[in-house]
């Protein structure tokens, strides 16, 4: 897809995401964020990223859509912390179909969730993403994203049966 549709092109069109969208967007989650993709990150993507967003906050569910094909998706949600004056966004999803990624789907998508967001009072719109994944980052700078901040995760196998050292009694 190019940036500026052609007259064969139809322009994606943004609304609020359906139950019966839900297969769909699963499926290029699926595409998207695979176990190579989201290696680090502490969440993955499952059936339960989407019908835990949408039942909390059905508005910041999108996707985008040209005729009855849905072309991307962004999931968010709203944060209000303990002792802090500020509203916060958080964009937890936005997928794009890779065969329209170099469109205008994921700014549109997240222009429109933005809008939502500042309308809902949210005073700062957070996103994480792997600290390689360079092509998100790249993507969210454009957007106007700064102050990149890398996060350190660890992980602990609990599956995994503890070896032990064996200290020889004289």
């Amino acid at each position: 897809m190019s940036e500026t549709p052609t007259s064969n092109e139809e322009a994606p069109r943004i609304r609020e995401m359906t139950i019966d969208d839900f297969p769909e967007v699963f499926h290029i989650g699926e595409q998207v964020f695979t176990a190579e993709y989201s290696q680090s990150l502490y969440r993955t993507w499952d059936e339960y990223e989407i019908t835990t967003l949408y039942n909390s906050d059905t508005e910041l569910c999108l996707v985008a859509e040209a005729g009855e094909r849905i072309l991307g998706f962004a999931l968010g949600t709203t944060v209000i912390k303990h002792n802090s004056p500020w509203k916060y966004g958080y964009l937890v999803w936005l997928g794009v179909r890779k065969n329209t990624q170099k469109g205008q789907v994921g700014s549109r998508l997240f222009k429109e969730i933005r809008r939502r967001m500042k309308e809902q009072g949210v005073r700062m719109i957070i996103i994480d993403t792997s600290a390689d994944n360079e092509p998100a980052i790249r993507f969210f700078q454009k957007q106007g994203f700064g102050d990149i901040q890398k996060h350190v995760y660890m992980t602990l196998n609990l599956s995994r049966k503890a070896r032990k050292k064996r200290v020889k009694k004289p």
